[in-house]
């Protein structure tokens, strides 16, 4: 029996009743507490079972437990406060269920990180590719969309010869920059981003888990800055989500490169959730002091050109917890 079942033993009524489904009854001390009137009819319950327990008041509904493994609750402390524990034990208790917390096993979870093959739109090419035989297409109006594309990525500020960037002639596609997928060499999804007005502005095929850019990271990079967006990620050659919530794969697969994580939100409200994961995995954060009219890295890049975009992003990175908590507010509030 644990010491904290024992306490709690300690301070039970003596005349409780034993029930036949294992609970022993006793008036609920929780029901005048919360402004209900006192029970005399033997309502509130105590389940044992091994070194855990549950309490149940059948008149008032109010619920408290505790089981090896698990901190304390308010509502569990405010059991054992109106059972007559002082506050000095009750922190003693707390401090015990920390220490159990910490002895329990830790069990890794494992994840799959493997991917299945996909393929790109129909006549799918490298821009570097369609760039040198242009010729080849027909039409005029197909023509001048390969070149729009070109000129998209080129007015970004990006490399139209970078081998992930790709254009297709097919429908539904003529007028996107197909952005490519790779894991371990393997083709395993794209992204098409919309170069003229209109929706949708992506057409995605992404696997779940799926970190973008993950390939370029090689085991002599010191960091791994992640990023929100694809166009993001190529302009300081970060890894990115693909949204401001990775899923716990992404996080898994980020975790496993075993380098200091830099996350870099976009500058809005959605951005915060970003800095919400740096602080529940214990990454670094940066919130580099750019212009106000910068929404993410690709505009950062595009406006100061991507060297000196990561070098401040390095100069102003931060491990300190409160004070990526104070980035995130600043981005809460605008």
């Amino acid at each position: 029996m644990s010491l904290i079942q024992n306490a709690l033993l300690a301070v039970l009524p003596p005349n409780r009743k034993q029930t036949p489904s294992g609970w022993s009854s006793f008036n609920a001390p929780c029901c005048h507490n919360r402004g209900h009137s006192r029970d005399d009819r033997k309502r509130g319950g105590i389940m044992l079972t091994g070194d855990s327990f549950s309490y149940h008041c059948f008149n008032c509904g109010f619920k408290a437990g505790w089981s090896p493994g698990k901190l304390l609750s308010q509502n569990t402390r405010k059991l054992f406060g109106w059972l007559g524990i002082s506050a000095t034990d009750i922190q003693k208790l707390a401090l015990e269920a920390l220490r159990e917390k910490e002895d329990q096993p830790t069990v890794k979870k494992q994840f799959n990180f493997e991917l299945v093959e996909k393929t790109m739109p129909e006549g799918a090419e490298t821009l570097f590719q369609w760039a040198m035989d242009s010729e080849r297409i027909d039409d005029q109006e197909l023509r001048e969309k390969l070149f729009d594309s070109i000129q998209y990525i080129v007015n970004r500020g990006f490399d139209p010869y970078d081998k992930r960037l790709f254009w297709s002639p097919a429908p539904g596609y003529a007028d996107r920059v197909l952005i490519a997928f790779y894991q371990t060499g393997l083709l395993v999804g794209y992204t098409g981003r919309k170069i003229t007005e209109g929706k949708p502005k992506y057409l995605t095929d992404a696997q779940p888990g799926y970190v973008f850019n993950i390939d370029a990271q090689t085991a002599d990079r010191k960091y791994v800055i992640v990023v929100e967006g694809q166009f993001d990620a190529l302009a300081v050659d970060g890894v990115a989500i693909m949204s401001n919530e990775p899923n716990e794969v992404q996080v898994a697969r980020i975790n496993s490169l075993g380098r200091e994580v830099i996350v870099v939100p976009d500058r809005d409200l959605p951005g915060s959730k970003l800095l919400k994961v740096a602080i529940d995995n214990n990454w670094s954060a940066s919130l580099p002091p750019w212009g106000n009219d910068i929404k993410d890295v690709a505009d950062a890049a595009r406006i100061y050109g991507n060297l000196y975009t990561l070098t401040t992003i390095l100069h102003y990175k931060e491990h300190n917890q409160i004070k990526i908590q104070l980035m995130k507010k600043k981005l809460e509030n605008g």
